[in-house]
């Protein structure tokens, strides 16, 4: 069972790049690349710039050919530094070529580059030489392009996590409006989010409002839209806060308008990602061993969605330390002499598949989860409890890493069953 987990699992480092092999870099811009080709023997060529479009893309294309022609080489080996959304058409036109796309740590790029000239100097003309001998040194990673439902199924993750970003500002910021206008409204209903608090701030949001409806009115209008949760007791409880309320009276008004606008953002909010959700079942339907992550316990349609998407495909990886790599859930530790260091993870990976591999972890330590046994014997060996968490999240990936390589649905016990796990 250990040997699972082993962290005696490595990811093996292909040779990249032999004496037929042309090295080909691009640094990213919005609306110009700046290219570069070196050779085997080290010989290079001189820097160029190119437009972010479809003319300038086959020039590029055309400049790679005619020096891996010239050179006499066989093959071509494409690399980017790790950027956003600009860089996205040039790889999706190059991936339908015959070459070997690889992406380099922005880290690695800021420290090299002191390497050449010895200076911290940065431009656009010398990024694309340090990317090179990143590559040449065999530090570049595997570039996944996601593809269909997969493509598609990391868009909405990532268009579901802004707004749910979006609707955190929203609520905070509505939270503050009422403090403003009626400060006693949220030690009175608690929850600002709840449906009651909801309701009474769309329709009745001032202090005088509140008045002016009245108990029993206020006691009626609770009652049925919290379904008998909210009586008498909390609306006069209301009621009296309203009465003698501290509220801001200047500006009212206007704090009023933005606390309606603000709500109508939330509600517009959560339909998208209500919308998204379902949008993820369907594209998630389409990815083959979806079906084998869903069956482990714990795991819910988003959060499996959400892994899919934000790994770009899961048989695309040939171990689980890739994986666990690319979350930027490897271990690290800074030790020198009589120093040792604390071990500590990365996070030199995908910030929101830690994310949604963190609120995974808490529900499968969940009393009855699969790896609730696991959990307390960390505890119980005086790991705290976000470090227990953590190792939780490694083992739950490396678990899905194996379902999904294996092909198989998970049983209770998986681990200690499959002798092909025992064997990895």
């Amino acid at each position: 069972m250990e040997a699972f987990f082993s962290s005696q699992i490595r990811s093996k480092k292909g040779k990249r790049i032999n004496e037929k092999t042309l090295i080909a870099t691009v640094d990213i811009g919005m609306s110009v690349n700046t290219g570069y080709c070196r050779c085997p023997d080290g010989s290079d060529f001189k820097v160029f710039e190119f437009s972010n479009s479809l003319f300038g893309f086959k020039e590029f294309w055309d400049y790679v050919c005619v020096w891996k022609k010239q050179s006499g080489l066989k093959e071509v080996i494409v690399g980017f530094e790790s950027t956003g959304p600009y860089g996205l058409p040039l790889i999706h036109y190059l991936r339908k070529k015959s070459v070997n796309l690889v992406q380099v740590n922005p880290m690695h790029t800021k420290r090299i580059k002191e390497l050449s000239g010895n200076s911290p100097n940065k431009t656009d003309r010398k990024d694309p030489k340090v990317i090179a001998d990143i590559i040449e040194l065999g530090h570049s990673l595997n570039l996944i392009v996601p593809e269909g439902p997969v493509a598609e199924l990391r868009c909405l993750v990532n268009a579901r996590e802004r707004s749910l970003q979006k609707t955190t500002v929203n609520w905070n910021q509505l939270q503050s409006l009422v403090y403003q206008v009626f400060p006693e409204f949220i030690d009175v209903m608690k929850d600002i989010k709840s449906k009651s608090s909801r309701y009474l701030l769309k329709h009745y949001p001032a202090p005088e409002d509140i008045v002016k409806l009245g108990v029993s009115n206020l006691s009626c209008k609770l009652k049925k839209v919290s379904r008998g949760q909210l009586g008498m007791d909390r609306s006069q409880s209301l009621y009296d806060a309203a009465k003698h309320s501290v509220g801001v009276k200047e500006g009212l008004e206007s704090n009023l308008f933005e606390q309606k606008q603000i709500l109508s953002l939330i509600e517009v909010s959560e339909t998208f990602i209500s919308e998204a959700e379902k949008q993820m079942g369907h594209y998630l339907s389409q990815v083959p061993y979806s079906r084998y992550l869903l069956s482990l316990k714990g795991l819910g349609l988003v959060s499996v969605a959400g892994l899919i998407g934000e790994a770009g495909d899961f048989t695309k990886f040939k171990t689980q330390s890739e994986m666990i790599k690319l979350a930027g859930l490897d271990l690290f530790e800074v030790s020198s002499g009589k120093h040792q260091g604390v071990r500590r993870i990365s996070k030199r990976g995908r910030p929101l598949m830690r994310k949604i591999l963190f609120f995974a972890a808490l529900n499968v330590v969940r009393q009855g989860g699969i790896f609730y046994d696991r959990y307390q014997k960390y505890l119980k060996n005086g790991m705290v409890k976000i470090k227990a968490l953590i190792a939780i999240a490694r083992k739950l990936l490396a678990l899905l890493f194996a379902l999904a390589r294996d092909q198989t649905t998970y049983k209770k016990d998986f681990m200690q069953r499959s002798p092909l796990l025992k064997a990895a």
